[in-house]
């Protein structure tokens, strides 16, 4: 048995003291005590209570109402912020994802009630350690089964991203469905329709720090979520691939995402990497066999407006449409040198680690021996090392000429030759480290110049000061 006295954490032990002190009675609720059950980390310590908002505003000197208009103060102490929220009961929701309006109780049942699951409505009173489990979460907990508190139908109907927490929990806290709450998330999309974007984003960055974050896209797939809010990924399931892979494109793409790293943005390139394989495959007379010629590329198009839509970072988004982009790698010991610089210049030398990591896990999702895939990954990995030990110039920024030294020694102003000068010589130094030298660059500068068509370019002022162009 629980000592949950002795468990709780000393700080969030002296608030429910301070709040008795007050005339005012708490429990500890919700995913902190869920966890506990499960045996897994606690992230925060919330606090339910029959004092009002007003009320524990004035017992405590350091107080934010973050949510007053439900009912929620946060409450700040010496190691962390707890949430205070008065129990309370709720109306409908015409939102699909708010109440509106709360209503204050001084039960903590009814409280419990209107919670989304019930692993998440039990509640431990702080004066006698007591659990209050009125819905059976403990046995719920205990076989792992995820159900709604009370009518399942009810529970979506009033908010909508309860459809995709229950997609996150069967992943994060590995459990399966109950049938009937199944039943109750497939006739709830309408309401999870009014869900934002960035509520999805912040469900779906959750579920990828999961073991296995395929069982909440699989729930999503046959639920009908990702119709609503991802449908690009849809003609994935069922599209058949050729004798490389064990699994059509979908079942792919969870096994390749299970596997990567729990690296969030990783994963979520995992997820998308072949999402253009649909659109790309064609049958091959010749190798009487499926081919996707060009799909990393058809798929970063299509990854690019789905993490714009979704409202991940310009940051991440770029990282991720860049793996797409490049997932497919190409090597064999056959590569040159010269071959292995372009290709790090094309993929960019910051996202080396995120490609082989990405690589790896592709391997392992297409349901063969993955062993032969990670030893050529681990020959480009060292040939990749030995040209970056020889040379360090992947990009114009790293010749050892700029464009106001090649302004200075042609005369000539800003404009498009510049642009087209630095990327030949950029070539040329690709082809032949040595020649990343000033002078040799100069030199190789001239012949390139002079075979350039005339182009309009800004006048160059006499005298004009150009280091700021540095």
């Amino acid at each position: 048995m629980v000592d949950w006295l002795a468990l709780v954490p000393e700080d969030v032990r002296g608030v429910a003291t301070r709040l008795a002190e007050g005339g005012f009675r708490s429990w500890i609720v919700g995913g902190c005590v869920r966890d506990v059950l499960l045996g897994r980390p606690v992230g925060d310590w919330d606090l339910a209570t029959s004092a009002l908002p007003d009320d524990v505003l004035k017992l405590f000197r350091k107080a934010i109402p973050t949510g007053i208009e439900h009912g929620t103060i946060t409450v700040v102490t010496r190691d962390r912020h707890v949430e205070v929220t008065t129990l309370r009961g709720e109306s409908t929701y015409t939102d699909g994802r708010h109440p509106d309006a709360v209503n204050f109780v001084d039960d903590i049942v009814a409280d419990l009630a209107r919670r989304d699951f019930t692993i998440n409505a039990i509640a431990v009173d702080m004066a006698s350690g007591l659990l209050v489990d009125p819905f059976e979460g403990q046995r719920d907990i205990a076989v792992r089964t995820l159900r709604a508190v009370g009518r399942a139908d009810e529970r979506f109907a009033e908010d909508g991203l309860r459809c995709l927490r229950a997609a996150r929990f069967v992943a994060t806290l590995e459990c399966t469905l109950d049938p009937a709450t199944e039943s109750g998330i497939h006739g709830a999309m309408g309401t999870y329709a009014k869900v934002s974007a960035e509520r999805v984003r912040d469900e779906w960055v959750k579920t990828m720090k999961a073991r296995a974050p395929s069982r909440a896209f699989e729930i999503m797939r046959t639920s009908g979520m990702l119709n609503v809010t991802c449908a690009e990924l849809l003609p994935s399931f069922g599209c058949a691939q050729n004798r490389h892979h064990a699994y059509d494109v979908w079942g792919h793409a969870m096994a390749c995402m299970d596997a990567a790293p729990k690296d969030v943005m990783l994963r979520v390139a995992a997820l998308l990497h072949d999402v253009g394989k649909p659109r790309s495959r064609a049958f091959s007379d010749k190798t009487n066999d499926y081919t996707f010629y060009d799909h990393e590329r058809i798929g970063a198009e299509i990854a690019d407006p789905i993490l714009r839509r979704l409202r991940f970072s310009n940051d991440d988004r770029t990282r991720i449409v860049s793996l797409v982009r490049h997932h497919l790698v190409c090597w064999d010991p056959s590569w040159s040198d010269a071959a292995v610089r372009r290709w790090i210049k094309r993929v960019g030398p910051e996202r080396l680690e995120d490609l082989y990591a990405l690589c790896t896990a592709d391997a392992d999702g297409k349901g063969f021996d993955p062993r032969p895939e990670h030893e050529r990954i681990e020959g480009l990995r060292a040939h990749v090392a030995k040209v970056m030990a020889e040379s360090h110039a992947f990009s114009t920024k790293d010749l050892a000429i700029d464009g106001s030294a090649l302004m200075d020694t042609f005369k000539r102003g800003p404009g498009p030759w510049l642009g087209k000068v630095l990327e030949a010589l950029l070539e040329t130094v690709l082809d032949d480290p040595s020649r990343n030298e000033s002078s040799r660059l100069l030199d190789d500068a001239r012949a390139i110049v002079a075979a350039l068509p005339p182009h309009e370019e800004r006048p160059r002022r006499p005298g004009k000061d150009t280091s700021h162009e540095r």
